[in-house]
């Protein structure tokens, strides 16, 4: 059987007991939505109204839509709890006696190659492939840092705890990922680099935005970005890079808190850092102009009352082939379907998001944006629409709306 999102808000707000009407001023969410949705009268609401449900009610946005928090295909030697027991590995706390022998530590120089080749998977999408080899991963990095103890094998450490970070945010684990970053930042100062404490920061922000602590998310990457900012004249492209990211993870919980001016005005400085630094890969992701364009579609939409027009206004400045990450193109294309779905366009919201199905088949069933913009068609929809409701069945959502 299953359980809607109204069942879901129910039955956390009779626990917490709270009337209706106390949920409504705490979410600034109407009591005629939170009524409806309860009611089953309505079946969804607006990703935006989601967060702040959630936010109000105690709980992650996850656990509130159902979002899936395993991988598709089952492996014999890894996935998701085997990730989990890799961060919060019990002999790597203090006072605990752990096996240091327990693994012969690969060639530093192969083991890195490794770390390369993860990052790759991650940013195509094979979430299932990398929750099977990261945990080996993981394992192997702090052998090898026992056995090698210089500053570029903490570097790919550090790198590796990212990787662990951001599949463990995506699959629905941010309190996994909170001690991945953890572990992230400790390798970073042992590899004595400031910049890889710096998107250390970069992952910090984004898993405290997913876990709805938007002022924590923005003050912790501004601050740093303020730390790090480069002297432009001599400022080198990682430096610009790094920067720039901690620019954008910034501006999002901005816009989330409704600050859009000044979250616009962090893009802007990032794009003036990416316009100098030229499109950069650097410690484990990419920045160019138009990875920062991407976020001004996204910041957009976000917040308690979304702008769509906006969002399709900056989506025409984005050259959707230049998108360097297969992730990041999918990504961005569902935040482009919604602000189209929003603006009237379901036929187009629906083209884009069966588009993104097919690059991203694995992705999409963890994005709990797309899933609410599905549920929000199916509700509006007027005639029965057959290609909609089979997406709708192969993200989780309920086909018998």
């Amino acid at each position: 059987m299953n359980t809607s999102i109204g069942d879901r808000i129910r039955a956390l707000r009779e626990f917490r007991d709270i009337t209706q009407d106390e949920l409504a001023r705490r979410s600034q969410v109407s009591v005629d939505t939170i009524r409806k949705l309860e009611q089953g009268v309505r079946e969804s609401a607006r990703i935006n109204t989601l967060r702040g449900l959630a936010r109000a009610l105690d709980v992650q946005l996850e656990r509130l839509v159902g979002q899936p928090t395993v991988t598709q295909q089952l492996t014999e030697d890894g996935g998701l709890l085997a990730l989990r027991d890799a961060i919060q590995d019990p002999g790597s706390l203090p006072g605990v006696l752990g096996d240091d022998d327990l693994e012969d530590p690969p060639d530093p120089n192969a083991w890195a190659e490794q770390v390369r080749a993860a990052t790759a998977t991650y940013w195509t999408g094979g979430y299932s492939e990398l929750a099977a080899t990261l945990p080996g991963l993981l394992r192997d990095g702090r052998a090898t840092a026992r056995q090698h103890n210089t500053e570029s094998v903490w570097r790919d450490l550090a790198l590796t705890y990212q990787l662990a970070a951001s599949l463990s945010t995506q699959s629905g684990h941010p309190d996994w990922a909170y001690t991945a970053v953890e572990k992230q930042l400790a390798a970073a100062a042992r590899a004595s680099d400031p910049l890889l404490e710096g998107m250390g920061v970069s992952t910090l922000s984004w898993v405290l935005l997913r876990q709805g602590r938007w002022e924590q998310a923005r003050d912790v990457a501004e601050r740093k970005a303020d730390q790090l900012e480069p002297a432009r004249r001599r400022a080198t492209a990682d430096q610009l890079a790094v920067y720039g990211n901690l620019l954008i993870a910034a501006a999002t919980p901005a816009a989330r808190a409704d600050h859009h001016d000044e979250a616009m005005q962090l893009l802007t400085l990032a794009e003036s850092a990416a316009v100098q630094s030229g499109p950069i890969r650097a410690y484990g992701t990419a920045f160019s102009v138009t990875d920062v364009r991407t976020q001004q579609v996204n910041i957009a939409l976000a917040g308690t009352e979304g702008r769509p027009d906006i969002a399709l206004t900056a989506a025409a400045g984005v050259d959707l082939a230049t998108i360097s990450r297969p992730v990041h193109s999918a990504s961005y294309r569902v935040d482009v379907a919604q602000a189209r779905y929003q603006t009237g366009d379901n036929a187009g919201a629906l083209e884009i998001l069966l588009e993104v199905e097919v690059d991203q088949p694995e992705w999409i069933r963890f994005q709990a944006g797309a899933a609410a913009t599905v549920r929000e068609m199916l509700e509006a929809e007027r005639r029965r629409n057959s290609t909609l409701r089979g997406l709708a069945a192969r993200l989780g959502v309920d086909p018998a709306l």
